[in-house]
């Protein structure tokens, strides 16, 4: 008797595990081992400041992360959400540092301009039919020269706790008598809450499923492929706008040009590993969240083993590599 079949077939079956996802339930795993393998390896892991970083950390990721799943979900993709990030937030800190303005105008236009590139990124993709890889890279290297021209090369200050617009940090971070309250969480939580809606109960989430599912037939079946290639990209554009406010309220002193470049891959790497398939067509906003944690843990744990830069680059890439495998060989096996 096959009892590992039978096993198998009720695993399969179990309602839990289809609402869950079984990829899904191996993110969680692969979390739960991360944080027991670092904390086991350096005590100094299962210090609360570690958890703090984490999330701080998986703040601007997350927001970038949404948005390219979206992206990835409809058949593309987009790069420029690193450098992208690192623009909105120059953009809109120099005016409240520089021209004087409110810090919650500096925040309005740090959504703007990513709507606006997000717009232009739909329109390369939707309407010009460029290629989403090479339409986003050039919106990669325009924002990162924009950003140096905007500032002049110089890194630009957000409000610090100390001022009277030190609200502004403690939308992300609480520091009260010593005592440190990560609280951003709650905003990302509501964000991940509001697009997994979107996504699976909206007209705008169910023709990004078909147009990256089947263009051609989404097409033929009455969706408008072009405006709605198009939302995915705003969407895009906007949660790259959350990160950037998000990146300045817990780096306020740092915001410089070019420090966003390669942030694009957590945030991809993040979708991926979370579930959404490079091919189109199918995503989780909620495992694009236990994605990225995957990415956090990496990125604060390896430095308490002792591997540093260059050693975190290459096992993020082999990651990388690892979860875009899985997915071919899903794809493979869907097909």
């Amino acid at each position: 008797m096959n009892t590992t079949g039978k096993k198998g077939k009720v695993l399969a079956d179990n309602p839990l595990v289809r609402a869950i996802g079984l990829q899904r339930i191996v993110v969680v795993l692969a979390v739960v081992l991360l944080a027991a393998f670092f904390s086991v390896m350096s005590p100094a892991f299962r210090q609360y400041s570690t958890f703090v970083s984490i999330l701080d950390y998986s703040y601007y990721i997350s927001f970038m992360a949404i948005g390219v799943t979206f992206c990835l979900i409809s058949g593309g993709n987009d790069l420029s959400v690193g450098t992208g990030m690192i623009c909105y937030a120059l953009a809109g800190g120099y005016l409240v540092q520089h021209m004087g303005a409110p810090v919650w105008v500096g925040m309005l236009v740090t959504i703007c301009t990513g709507l606006v590139f997000g717009v232009l990124n739909g329109v390369m993709v939707s309407i010009m039919n460029l290629p989403p890889f090479i339409a986003t890279l050039c919106t990669m290297l325009i924002t990162r020269g924009l950003g140096s021209i905007i500032t002049g090369g110089m890194a630009v200050s957000w409000p610090s706790r100390s001022s009277a617009d030190g609200w502004f940090r403690s939308l992300f971070k609480i520091i009260d008598k010593g005592k440190i309250y990560p609280v951003g969480f709650i905003l990302v939580i509501a964000s991940i809450v509001i697009m997994t809606f979107v996504l699976n109960k909206t007209k705008v989430g169910r023709y990004i499923i078909a147009i990256g599912s089947n263009k051609e037939a989404a097409r033929l079946s009455g969706v408008n492929v072009v405006k709605y290639q198009m939302m995915a990209y705003i969407i895009s554009g906007f949660f790259a706008g959350m990160a950037g406010i998000s990146y300045a309220a817990i780096f306020s002193s740092s915001v410089a040009p070019g420090t966003g470049a390669g942030l694009e891959l957590d945030a991809i790497g993040g979708a991926i590993i979370g579930g959404t398939s490079m091919t189109g067509g199918l995503g989780s906003v909620t495992g694009t969240l236990l994605g990225v944690f995957v990415m956090s843990l990496l990125k604060t744990g390896l430095p308490y083993i002792g591997l540093q830069a260059n050693w975190q680059q290459i096992i993020t890439g082999l990651v990388l590599i690892a979860a875009i495998y899985i997915d071919v060989l899903k794809n493979k096996k869907t097909a």
